[in-house]
């Protein structure tokens, strides 16, 4: 039997060769993609959350894995409705349904989607960044600085609630364009009308796929790339004409005259006459042989620019509008896609402000290098935002919640908090403005260990404090570092220390690397070894899971169960054990057996 990596790589190089895929439904009879996706899905936050039954990933096991494949085999495996729960909406009071698929069906979701993935993704646009290995959010707003200078009007774009009304018809047929295998199609399709359950009624799913659902992600890629087809086959060759804009006949004056001062010595005329030059553009803004349309999309928000007259912008964003609802059945949200001067207003994108710079006094090496460049900003009311979640009548408040946490915990979680949002925004020329925010977070972690501790603010920060070396040089920060014994390293939670200097090369990608084989991965080692961790048992083995390494303090006590010891010494949420011990443990019998 081939190894998962080899078949993936052989419809890899199907599909960056164009063939179509047939067969492909006899993939699922592999067990080692279902060994891959449980390797890539176990960890995920939702894999211990039941759906409409109360299977989990707790219990997997070979057998489980082999029950899955014969009801593939002879086409008996059924979808289950996902359980519809509904969350709040990122910037909106409003709420968006997410769906909770069973474990089963989270596992089959993601051999099919890397399935897919290995055969579109080399087909997609260098365009599309969302959901895509190595591609990301920074990768999308790097391309958009590098490439998309002299740019004078942004058109942003959002599809309303595009997960929700992807055709069910129009995707298929999409798919079936390339995947000539009816048995795999059936599945998707299966798969996209298996329905949702809400307040335990059944509904049917005419349209979308579920939000939270393992494929959806590259299904709605391998639906909006006709999008990107469209742009970049249609739009593009029809607005981009030009080699480069014609020279300002008002600068070429003032240029001829600079000159002829020059050659009379008339040194003060030259020093008048270089300054208006400064204030004329060197080449033609309105020239009318001379346009650039760029294009960008993550997921389903999407960005333009556009170097020519409005009235040409308000067309694209018209036929781009027209395209998606007469082919794709989709349609722009009116009061997310806007026209954008890219000069006087900001465009948003991806949660940065980005604009086209403006300044004839700023030079480098003679020249005005930042005219008509892209700069990326971070969002003023990001930042009121951010500091309000630590704040409490205009002042920052501790957080209750974690009162009753260890101080390493306290420091960890603020600083895991503010170098995620700190590291997202390195990209922006004004990353420095985040100082405000820091300090607020500071200030209520402070507050937070005082109460404590029933101390002062200044107190804490003095006992905390600390000076580390960075790249940028040393830098004042808390630290709270735990020590461990046997010569193992301290633990060591740090807050700030983070230098918030511009990284033009920073890159956060949104996907994890794909594992190129499953020997790779620990625990599918350790369930192949097909021996109980406990007892040395080799009989009907299973991986018991817990959903944190914290869940293991409840049992911290003298006589605490064996499996909790083992799994506390390895830092581990996943211990390989037999059907016995896994009953013991799940009936709580602190006499677990220990393996000898």
């Amino acid at each position: 039997m081939r190894s998962a990596a080899t078949v993936l790589d052989v419809i890899r190089e199907r599909g960056r060769r164009g063939l179509p895929l047939e067969r492909l439904y006899r993939q699922l009879f592999n067990p080692q993609l279902f060994l891959l996706a449980y390797g890539r899905v176990y960890a995920n936050k939702g894999s211990m959350t039941p759906g409409v039954t109360p299977e989990t990933v707790d219990g997997m096991s070979q057998a489980k894995i082999g029950a899955i494949i014969d009801a593939l085999r002879h086409e008996r495996y059924r979808w289950r409705p996902v359980r519809r729960i509904y969350i709040d909406k990122k910037g909106s009071s409003k709420k968006r349904p997410l769906g909770l698929p069973t474990w089963s069906d989270k596992l089959v979701a993601e051999v099919v989607r890397l399935l897919l993935e290995a055969y579109y993704d080399v087909q997609f646009s260098d365009r599309s960044h969302g959901f895509r290995p190595g591609r990301g959010c920074h990768t999308a707003l790097r391309e958009v600085v590098e490439v998309w200078k002299g740019t004078h009007w942004f058109i942003e774009g959002d599809i309303s609630n595009c997960f929700g009304s992807l055709d069910h018809q129009i995707m298929t047929s999409m798919l079936a364009e390339k995947i000539h295998d009816g048995r795999f199609l059936r599945l998707v399709s299966n798969m996209l009308t298996a329905g949702y359950l809400e307040d335990w009624r059944w509904h049917a799913t005419l349209s979308g796929a579920p939000q939270g659902g393992v494929a959806s992600p590259v299904l709605s890629n391998i639906y909006l790339d006709r999008l990107d087809t469209f742009v970049e086959q249609t739009l593009l060759p029809e607005y981009n004409r030009g080699d480069r804009r014609r020279r300002n006949r008002a600068y070429e004056v003032v240029d001829d005259q600079i000159a002829k001062a020059r050659r009379h010595g008339d040194r003060a005329t030259v020093r008048m006459l270089t300054q208006r030059r400064r204030r004329l553009p060197s080449q033609d803004p309105n020239d009318p042989d001379y346009r650039r349309l760029r294009y960008v999309r993550y997921c389903d928000d999407w960005l333009l620019g556009f170097a020519g007259p409005r009235h040409e912008a308000e067309q694209i964003k018209t036929r781009i509008g027209m395209f998606l609802r007469e082919q794709l059945r989709l349609e722009l949200s009116e009061s997310k896609t806007l026209i954008t001067h890219a000069a006087s207003q900001a465009a948003r994108f991806l949660g940065y402000e980005i604009r086209t710079q403006l300044t004839n006094t700023k030079l480098t090496k003679g020249r005005r290098s930042v005219n008509a460049a892209i700069g990326l900003f971070v969002p003023r009311d990001v930042i009121r935002q951010k500091c309000g979640n630590y704040m409490r009548n205009g002042e920052p408040a501790q957080r209750g919640a974690l009162l009753h946490d260890q101080d390493f915990t306290i420091v960890a979680k603020y600083a895991a908090e503010y170098r995620g949002l700190v590291q997202y925004y390195l990209l922006a020329q004004d990353v420095f403005r985040l100082e405000r925010l820091r300090w607020v977070m500071e200030t209520s972690m402070l507050k937070t260990l005082a109460g404590k501790h029933r101390s002062s603010v200044t107190k804490m920060a003095t006992k905390y404090k600390t000076v580390i070396d960075t790249p940028a040089g040393k830098r004042t920060c808390l630290q709270v570092t735990v020590p461990r014994d046997k010569g193992r390293k301290p633990l060591v939670a740090r807050f700030g220390g983070i230098p918030l200097k511009r990284q033009r090369n920073a890159v956060l990608t949104d996907l994890t690397p794909v594992m190129a084989s499953t020997k790779r991965n620990e625990l599918i080692h350790r369930l192949l070894a097909d021996c109980c961790e406990l007892c040395g048992s080799r009989n009907q083995i299973e991986v018991h899971h817990i959903r944190k390494l914290a869940d293991l303090n409840r049992h911290d006590r003298p006589d605490r169960p064996a499996w909790v010891h083992l799994m506390a010494k390895r830092r581990r949420k996943t211990i390989v054990i037999c059907r016995p011990c896994h009953e013991d443990i799940h009936a709580g019998r602190l006499n677990a057996p220990t393996r000898n």
